[in-house]
């Protein structure tokens, strides 16, 4: 946990985004994998990690604008708890570290909600996404599952994105941290690879330097010699010489703060030429987006100048033909790259999605597209600002189903030269990634750095 005294002043300033009401917050409970007591690693909430910082299970707090109260909700070990998981630390101990001072049962919680409600008292809550939150949600409100996410309070939302998308310093050396773990896991993961080898063997030998580190995985490792696949968390290809390797993975600290790298790499020791080329057309539009980063600029901005360089990029290699702006805003480079240039990071590896990117990623003026293929994958638009923490991350994948159904239609045919495109089905594909703090400045890489281009990249493969 922080110090005391940062969870204080968190919740003040976020009382004082209010007048009345109660403001809840539901902690996570642990998740069975198949039975009761056999469970998934337990994961707190990251909102409730912000404001309280406790790492427990089975735990929900208030803060009572009306009466002037902070409680946290729980129970102490019984002693047949302790027979099982030995002595522990006390809520009670735990909760003065938050600066809380009164602890009530779990059960008190039910009553002290009803009363709120026979007062006519406002309760604000965030919008749960843990199935057993929205039962919980619903025996203390009485609120159906399906009418909870339209029903949390929006300006309890709003307030809450406001408050956790400008990163303090200590939460900025958090970051540092676990994105200099994700440094090693990447680093490791270039040097071990070699034909023969499985992803999965890769993959487990980065997700120990990422335990080892003293937190965990951030998200789970995205490896695979099928890049084209967006999210591939399976690991069961064996790399042979020709193929590249796309490594999207990152650590978590034990604060929950996560890191986010994304590195493409060949099993052999260097690029083909083919490869070469289109890594080298990734790059640019990486270093060029990432050097828009600064307060005032807008991330769609950021995100179409990537998609504009891919397709000059593209075209330089007879990929693509036709007037830039105009191929960029049919979207005619959505073959390519499918996806958002970038998002929010924090305490979460795509920080407070949980909330809704309307509120994390854009505002009232500047809505999220949420129907055009390629802009309704992208998490975050909005000008930025100093404190924000983010990542870069274009890519070009070459997804042979998508290229079938477009060449079928021969769409956007003015822009895509089917022919030369068909000899790259089964290319794979290139994603480079790093995390950035904006700064008054303009902005900052975090972490150590990490090999990106290609004469660093095969350096390292033939270290």
């Amino acid at each position: 946990m922080f110090e005391k005294s940062i969870y204080i002043e968190r919740r003040k300033r976020l009382k004082n985004e209010f007048s009345s009401g109660l403001l809840l917050f539901l902690g996570n409970d642990e998740q069975p994998m198949n039975y009761t007591d056999n469970t998934f690693p337990f994961r707190q909430d990251s909102s409730f990690l912000y404001y309280f910082g406790i790492q427990e299970p089975k735990l929900a707090a208030i803060i009572d604008l009306d009466e002037d109260k902070e409680i946290l909700f729980g129970d102490e070990l019984t002693i047949d708890e302790i027979v099982w998981t030995g002595q522990q630390e006390t809520l009670m101990e735990k909760s003065g570290k938050s600066g809380i001072s009164t602890l009530l049962p779990s059960a008190s919680l039910y009553d002290y909600l009803q009363r709120t409600q026979e007062q006519k008292r406002l309760v604000h809550y965030l919008p749960p996404y843990q199935p057993n939150n929205k039962i919980k949600l619903f025996n203390l409100l009485g609120i159906h599952p399906i009418e909870q996410e339209k029903k949390a309070s929006i300006p309890f939302i709003k307030a809450v994105v406001a408050q956790r998308s400008i990163k303090s310093a200590e939460e900025i050396s958090q970051i540092d941290m676990a994105v200099n773990t994700s440094v090693e896991m990447h680093l490791h993961a270039m040097k071990m690879a070699k034909e023969g080898l499985t992803e999965l063997q890769i993959a487990n030998a980065i997700q120990e330097i990422a335990q080892n580190g003293g937190g965990k995985l951030a998200y789970p490792t995205i490896l695979s010699i099928h890049g084209e696949i967006l999210h591939n968390h399976k690991h069961s290809n064996t790399l042979r010489k020709g193929q590249l390797v796309l490594n999207d993975s990152g650590a978590e600290t034990a604060m929950g703060y996560a890191g986010d790298l994304t590195r493409t790499f060949p099993v052999d020791g260097q690029f083909s030429n083919k490869q070469k080329e289109i890594y080298t057309v990734v790059l640019q539009a990486f270093e060029q987006a990432s050097a828009m980063l600064a307060p005032g600029v807008r991330y769609l901005d950021v995100h179409l100048k990537a998609c504009t360089v891919l397709f000059d990029g593209l075209k330089e290699l007879g990929l693509v033909k036709g007037d830039t702006a105009e191929a960029v805003a049919k979207g005619a480079h959505t073959l390519f790259f499918q996806c958002g240039t970038g998002h929010m990071m924090g305490l979460d590896v795509h920080d407070m999605e949980d909330l809704g990117e309307q509120y994390v990623g854009y505002t009232e003026s500047l809505k999220k597209d949420t129907t055009t293929f390629g802009l309704k994958s992208l998490r975050l638009g909005k000008e930025l600002e100093a404190g924000y923490v983010l990542t870069v991350e274009p890519g070009i994948y070459f997804i042979p189903e998508l290229f079938a159904r477009w060449k079928a239609e021969n769409k956007l045919a003015d822009f895509i030269n089917y022919s030369a495109v068909a000899n790259y089905m089964g290319f794979g594909g290139v994603r480079i990634e790093d995390n950035y703090l904006v700064t008054h400045a303009g902005n900052r890489r975090l972490g150590n750095y990490l090999a990106k281009t290609v004469e660093e990249v095969e350096a390292l493969r033939n270290s």
